[in-house]
């Protein structure tokens, strides 16, 4: 996938930078006031009793904040936090080394949980549930079992695809929270923090053009205003003014809407070459050359919320928002495809 101005996934350079705008309290993070809520009861509880917090789950589209929310729950409760992911825990023995390392009440962080192999799964079934380690010792008919015993700790799962996880893993989670894109006012309140943080000269006008097109994703929302920053710094005078944004913005070709030049190919690909629709996300993805599951987690999602695309049992069909955004022409046969 070509690096996108728009994109929720981070990139390898932004981790730092990403960093220092993160909120590191609950009273800090904007937006997602219903998770907020629950957890502050969660967290208060467990402090209460004096107790790890129960293992939580969040999952969402990517960049909404679910890596940031991990941490806070980690300074909220006092303790450490180990942060790793499902594609870096390869074997049972790796996942073994990670919680034989963690103290009574420290949280575990895995990033991309449904990517866990099975074995690895199982190992973590029992730490979950009883606390414990099941170590096999040996090989053949001398083989034996040995459980250790663990420190009371909390797993923090963070997911994209929830329903890729395996039931018996999702059941073990106490605390299941799902995290919603942010709307307009919410985008707004993190460009203006983040524009704070980094020194940036910015008129209300201008966070409104950038919250806009931020796909109601903070880490776009971040990204994009670093880029307008960096042009208002070279072609301006350093204020960042909607002017100013909107002219950046058109040369990154980033729509009013948020949309870049993938999400116009995909959405033209089901007009232009598939009538409309239905069309099934295996041939979409062949037309353009692009991954399905990509397509799946990185576009649709905002492409469905802005009610450019329906889900049929026949496939994706583009809808006369769409239409009507590209400036092309509705179909009056258009409507049947979508019963």
């Amino acid at each position: 996938m070509p690096d996108r101005v728009v994109s929720p996934k981070p990139t390898d350079e932004e981790g730092k930078f990403e960093l220092s705008l993160r909120p590191k309290r609950i009273a800090e993070y904007i937006g997602q006031d219903k998770v907020k809520q629950n957890l502050k009861i969660l967290i208060e509880a467990a402090k209460a009793r004096n107790e790890a917090i129960d293992h939580v789950l969040l999952y969402g589209p990517p960049g909404l904040g679910k890596t940031t929310l991990g941490n806070i729950i980690a300074n909220e409760m006092h303790v450490s936090i180990k942060t790793t992911s499902g594609p870096a825990i390869e074997r049972p023995g790796d996942l073994a080394a990670i919680l034989t390392n963690l103290h009574a009440g420290d949280i575990l962080f895995i990033d991309e949980v449904h990517r866990l192999g099975r074995q690895v799964e199982e190992v973590l079934y029992s730490a979950m549930e009883d606390f414990a380690l099941d170590i096999i010792i040996g090989k053949g008919p001398s083989a034996r079992s040995i459980r250790l015993k663990m420190p009371r700790f909390t797993l923090i799962g963070a997911t994209t695809r929830y329903a890729m996880m395996s039931a018996p893993l999702r059941d073990r989670f106490g605390a299941v929270y799902r995290l919603d894109f942010y709307d307009q006012p919410a985008m707004e309140t993190i460009v203006h923090r983040s524009a704070g943080i980094l020194g940036v000269a910015i008129e209300p006008e201008g966070v409104a053009a950038i919250a806009r097109r931020a796909r109601g994703t903070p880490r776009v929302a971040n990204r994009l205003l670093k880029r307008v920053r960096d042009f208002a710094q070279v072609r301006a005078d350093g204020k960042i003014t909607a002017a100013v944004a909107n002219e950046a913005l058109s040369m990154m070709e980033v729509d009013a809407l948020g949309l870049d030049e993938i999400d116009r190919k995909v959405l033209k690909a089901i007009i232009e070459k598939f009538s409309g629709g239905p069309v099934g996300l295996e041939t979409i993805a062949a037309s353009i050359s692009e991954e399905a599951d990509t397509i799946m987690d990185v576009y649709e999602p905002y492409l469905l919320q802005l009610g450019f695309l329906d889900r049929t049992p026949r496939g994706r069909v583009a809808t006369k928002r769409a239409y009507e955004h590209l400036g092309l022409k509705y179909p009056e046969s258009a409507q049947d495809r979508l019963l």
